[in-house]
């Protein structure tokens, strides 16, 4: 039930690229500003809109922010009037395959609700979970953010609310999976000790006692996160 492929034409760094998926883990390689950072916001945009149901259109510009959210703005930016389009490709177990959610627009649109978006009915059919952990650590910036994020028009992408929103989500029900107790076990070893949270506040929890993350080094705070 994973994605397939993707394919950008005319959209931010793309001129023309279809990435094909292989099963279990992808890596991207390759120099700055080629779209690697690209690639993982469109393909985390489709997979978060199929649990939300969020217009994709909408979901890409809440993700890549341009500048006055002006769709238009996402369109690869040559001479004379131009239009993108993404197309996510994904396989759905009891459908055909090769299930496709696509997104056109010109580099005139100015609102999400003037984009072409297309697939949606088969795409939402059934979810995907799926997460982006951003570059910049938010676990020291939590306290606040999402009240703010919601009410106020402040400068941020979709992805560092979204991500918050995990973060602060209660622990599953049930025992833990041997693979997941494996992983929890290495990361608390790393920094030596448990993330907590108390009133939307992260700490870290140990022998010194709950060291709020904003007094962290930098890297402790993001393998915390």
């Amino acid at each position: 039930m994973g994605l397939t492929k993707i394919r950008c034409v005319g959209f931010t760094a793309f001129e023309n690229i279809a990435i094909d998926f292989s099963p279990g883990i992808n890596v991207f390689v390759g120099a700055n500003g080629t779209g690697k950072t690209h690639i993982m916001k469109i393909a985390y945009a489709a997979c978060d809109v199929s649990k939300t149901k969020l217009n994709f259109a909408e979901k890409l510009s809440r993700v890549f922010l341009p500048s006055g959210r002006v769709l238009g703005r996402l369109v690869k930016r040559q001479q004379g009037r131009n239009r993108s389009e993404v197309e996510v490709s994904r396989d759905i177990v009891d459908f055909p395959p090769g299930i496709k959610l696509r997104a056109s627009f010109g580099s005139l649109s100015k609102k999400t609700d003037s984009a072409e978006v297309t697939g949606a009915a088969d795409w939402y059919s059934r979810s995907i979970e799926s997460v982006y952990i951003p570059v910049k650590e938010m676990l020291s910036n939590a306290p606040g953010f999402r009240s703010l994020y919601s009410q106020r028009e402040i400068h941020f992408e979709e992805i560092y609310a979204d991500i918050l929103d995990r973060a602060y989500l209660p622990l599953l029900r049930g025992p833990m999976d041997g693979d997941r107790r494996r992983l929890l076990s290495t990361l608390q070893k790393a920094i030596d000790g448990k993330v907590t949270v108390k009133n939307e506040e992260f700490f870290l929890g140990n022998k010194q006692g709950a060291l709020e993350f904003t007094l962290l080094a930098e890297g402790i705070r993001k393998l915390g996160f």
